[in-house]
């Protein structure tokens, strides 16, 4: 299959993950190497050495934000991972979300984007039904910005709402007290259903020493004001005393090795097969141009087991790709934009990455078959939106997108959300977006996610920002239109990449291509754990 084109896709998006590892290996250094010498001095494990030796060995980690808060609160040195890890991985053979505050980084401080990832965390635990695991060391709210993180729906108090709600759905929760735990993040461990402590390191308390004495006027030291001695033989707040951070690790693997099993949702799985084209030639078949067309199909058919597709209505609507295979022996439902110039049965040219009136009719139809037969649904996003235009709208595309986005918005199994390529307008809505509760939504490097294309958009905000300054009396040259041209293309552009979306957790991660039928296959797995009770059902649909 190689020719230039070829070859050169493959050169540039090797580069792009190449791109990728740097950037997560920079994430993965925390707050730095005096940071992780200070954590060692005092005898504590690193989050990330916390995680992996809980864990069980040679077993699947899918980790969740760690690009979080990347590039954001640069007036306070940053906060690599929002401050906190988050994943999927096993303990003793069982599936379950993990969550650890990272010690170097600010102490563990509360950032906004900190509640934000340990929300989607606890979000993830709740709609899959998986066990989660809190490793905490962390001082509390990030004070300078206690206003952006405390009294909102979805700021630091959601948090233990959702540990009470987990708690009367039977979800487990288990807490390790590693470090810090002050004021009201002490509830977060205490209102899980078993909490920990190690003795020496852990304290937890709702004022610490120096609050304490400016309160009230008592002089304490923070031991035993919440030290372990103090809370598993005086108060009885945790239940168990652990000398060191591997002792308590081992205690967690022995708790989750006994519970019971878990129930099954019925998501079909037969023994897993690779696909028999070559996953690697994904590199090679995919543009680093967003505006140049390929074919999706190909992409399809080495995501799924042996290449096989079962094509859903192949010659109507042909803008989507529709159709049923196997990801590491899970079936699943392909919804997918396909990115060449095709024609329809009448003989016209439809551009590819746009939904027709047609394509939105045939998806509609094939998502709310996958919800009768119980098949999970996957997305593939190459999407520049819904088609426009006076024969669009006298066609009805407004209406069969409606139709579409419903179908989407009502679905009661699992979805899985991977961004492509494009990820535009009402295109990111119809193709379940962040907005349409994907169970994962991860993107490649090649992603762009914005309300519309960057060249479309210089050109408005270009006329915008001229009618602003117009208005107050500057005049505009060529040359001076070109710089603003220049300065607003290049900002909407650093926008509109997928590191900047998975900052603010607009999609859980950025994975090279080859990772991808691992990301599906763990999220399937995740929401076979949490049985359907929903009936589908879509309400008024636009007919």
């Amino acid at each position: 299959m190689a020719n230039l084109e070829f070859n050169q896709n493959e050169d540039l998006n090797k580069q792009a993950v190449s791109e990728l590892r740097k950037r997560l290996k920079r994430i993965y250094a925390g707050g730095g190497a005096k940071a992780v010498e200070k954590q060692h001095g005092k005898g504590k494990l690193l989050a990330r050495e916390r995680i992996a030796y809980l864990l069980d060995e040679n077993k699947p980690w899918l980790e969740i934000g760690a690009f979080a808060a990347d590039g954001m609160y640069p007036e306070y040195g940053g906060c690599p991972s929002a401050g906190v890890i988050a994943g999927i991985g096993y303990i003793a053979d069982r599936q379950c979300v993990v969550v650890a505050n990272d010690a170097t980084v600010k102490a563990g401080a509360w950032f906004p984007m900190t509640a934000k990832k340990n929300l989607r965390a606890q979000e993830i635990a709740m709609e899959n039904r998986l066990p989660i695991i809190y490793l905490v060391d962390s001082a509390g709210v990030f004070l300078p910005m206690q206003d952006e993180i405390f009294p909102d729906k979805e700021h630091f108090g959601r948090i233990f709402r959702n540990n009470a709600r987990m708690s009367s759905e039977g979800i487990v929760q288990i807490a390790a007290i590693m470090g810090a735990c002050v004021a009201g993040g002490a509830y977060l461990p205490i209102m899980s259903d078993e909490a920990m402590i190690v003795e020496g390191t852990g304290s937890v308390f709702l004022a610490g020493s120096y609050l304490v004495k400016s309160a009230i006027g008592e002089s304490v030291d923070n031991e035993t004001l919440g030290g372990a001695t103090t809370h598993c033989e005086i108060s009885g707040v945790t239940d168990y005393k652990h000398p060191d951070d591997k002792t308590c690790l081992e205690s967690i693997r022995t708790l989750m090795g006994m519970l019971g099993k878990p129930k099954d949702a019925g998501f079909d799985r037969i023994k897993p097969a690779l696909p028999k084209q070559d996953e690697r030639q994904i590199y090679g078949i995919l543009p680093p141009s967003r505006e140049k067309p390929y074919d999706m199909k190909e992409i399809i058919l080495r995501l799924l087991d042996h290449s096989e597709f079962e094509e859903y209505k192949a010659l109507y609507g042909q803008s989507i790709v529709c159709g049923l295979g196997r990801v590491d022996g899970w079936a699943v439902g392909v919804v997918a934009n396909q990115r060449n110039v095709v024609k329809n049965g009448k003989g016209e040219m439809q551009l590819g990455g746009v939904i027709y009136s047609d394509a939105a009719d045939k998806a509609t139809r094939f998502i709310m078959n996958c919800n009768q037969k119980k098949i999970p649904l996957v997305f593939l996003q190459d999407v520049t939106g819904f088609m426009v235009g006076s024969r669009a709208e006298q066609g009805g595309i407004i209406k069969d997108g409606a139709k579409m986005v419903n179908a989407v918005a009502n679905s009661v199994v699992p979805k899985i959300t991977i961004v492509v390529g494009n990820s535009y307008g009402a295109g990111n809505y119809a193709m379940c977006g962040k907005a349409y509760d994907p169970r994962l939504i991860f993107a490649w490097p090649s992603a762009k996610i914005a309300v519309m294309g960057g060249g479309q958009a210089a050109k408005t905000l270009l006329q915008i920002q001229k009618a602003s300054l117009k208005a107050k009396g500057e005049a505009i040259n060529k040359e001076k239109e070109e710089v603003l041209l220049k300065d607003i293309t290049e900002r909407y552009r650093e926008q509109t990449t997928p590191y900047y979306a998975a900052a603010r957790l607009w999609v859980d991660g950025v994975i090279d291509p080859l990772e991808t039928r691992r990301v599906i296959s763990l999220g399937i797995e995740a929401a076979n754990q949490a049985p359907i009770e929903k009936p589908f059902n879509v309400g008024v649909i636009q007919t």
